[in-house]
């Protein structure tokens, strides 16, 4: 097998390529999109043909290459359900195996904590951690709706529970280190070492950490694959359109979170169908009645490119792939039990946004039918 660990100095992210020279079958990791060209030519120099782009979670601080890689080499795209990165080919769910080269498997981990959707990947003796576990430390936990106690769960209870000789290799290093163990991390981990949960989630309460530099930026490329705005709707429409199955294996059927028709199908109108079994939708009359009568905070979540060519008067505009990273900062959705209503342009992704909102405990959120098409239709 061909493993090969790739360096991104702007970012200090690490990317993982994983091959077999047999079989030609070949996996990125969290890929960087400015080293795009130098993947696209490793892979061409061993002939080999990318099969998945996979990503430990949507980042902060650098821009993934899933979508152009995904254009330019056919690759499938893989990000945790929990994401909510709309055109991703898979929807990755805990304990997902993605199978290739006959005999090899990657293992999907889930370790909620550094963001809802943080996963960890095990392929062999050697664990992918992303964010969630780094070495001599972890990711920060005050964004993308992280938070520090399920961390130390994931942490303690999922990867420090594997073999003691586990290789760790995480998604960024500031100190030039370049790969960990299990053992290693559980015993001189500073900030978990000899810690309880509630001395963890006091250290990472007081971690003081500026704002990542890149982080309004790379958050809602990343939520559609790196894609730039101009692609992003192409690609959500195309990705529906056709519809793919999921190609991982699950070792156990769990249904949770509102997304269990992703196991079915991995696609963005499965994830749509489910939201929409979990929330409230309203016709465009009933949401020009509640209008009317005041005391409801309207939202858009569409592009800025959509708002500005029209949008509903007094609609407040949060793009979906920034509704968690935004909320936290607008007084207007400061009372989590006032009445909140969503559109977008078809109604597809404010369902999605309709149920993030009540998984973050909005009790009175409500989604356009037909969005904004359905209330020009009806103007």
């Amino acid at each position: 097998m061909l493993f090969k660990q790739l360096f991104d100095h702007e970012t200090w992210t690490y990317t993982y390529l994983i091959a077999d020279p047999v079989s030609k079958d070949a996996i990125l990791i969290d890929p960087v999109n400015t080293h795009i060209e130098e993947y696209i030519e490793l892979l061409k120099t061993h002939g080999l043909q990318l099969k998945y782009s996979l990503e430990t979670h949507v980042h902060a601080d650098h821009i993934t290459a899933s979508g152009l890689l995904r254009q330019r080499l056919g690759a499938q795209t893989g990000v945790s359900g929990l994401c909510g990165a709309e055109s991703a080919d898979i929807q990755i769910q805990d304990s997902d195996v993605f199978k290739f080269a006959d005999t090899e498997q990657i293992k999907v981990i889930a370790t909620p904590g550094h963001t809802r959707g943080s996963i960890s990947f095990l392929w062999r003796d050697r664990l992918f951690t992303g964010d969630s576990l780094l070495i001599g430390g972890c990711g920060r936990t005050d964004f993308q709706g992280g938070d520090a106690g399920a961390q130390y769960d994931s942490i303690t209870q999922r990867l420090f529970t594997l073999p003691d000789e586990t290789l760790v290799y995480p998604g960024h290093d500031y100190q030039q280190h370049w790969v960990s163990s299990i053992m290693q991390e559980r015993t001189t981990n500073p900030r978990l070492a000899g810690k309880t949960r509630e001395q963890f989630i006091e250290i990472m309460l007081n971690l003081n950490l500026p704002k990542p530099r890149l982080i309004d930026e790379a958050v809602p490329a990343n939520r559609y694959c790196g894609l730039d705005e101009d692609q992003r709707q192409d690609a959500v429409a195309l990705r529906d359109a056709t519809l793919p199955v999921r190609t991982t294996t699950k070792t156990e059927d769990i249904a949770r979170d509102g997304v269990y028709a992703a196991s079915l199908s991995g696609t963005g109108a499965a994830l749509v169908a489910a939201a929409k079994q979990q929330i409230v939708e309203i016709d465009v009359a009933k949401a020009k009645q509640l209008l009317k009568e005041g005391n409801i905070v309207l939202i858009d979540t569409r592009e800025e490119s959509e708002y500005a060519a029209g949008h509903v008067d007094g609609a407040l505009l949060v793009p979906r792939g920034m509704l968690e990273f935004k909320i936290g900062n607008m007084p207007e959705l400061a009372d989590k039990s006032k009445a909140v209503l969503i559109y977008c342009r078809l109604g597809n992704r404010s369902a999605l946004a309709a149920q993030t909102l009540q998984q973050l405990g909005y009790t009175n959120v409500l989604s356009m039918a037909g969005g904004f098409e359905a209330w020009k239709s009806n103007a």
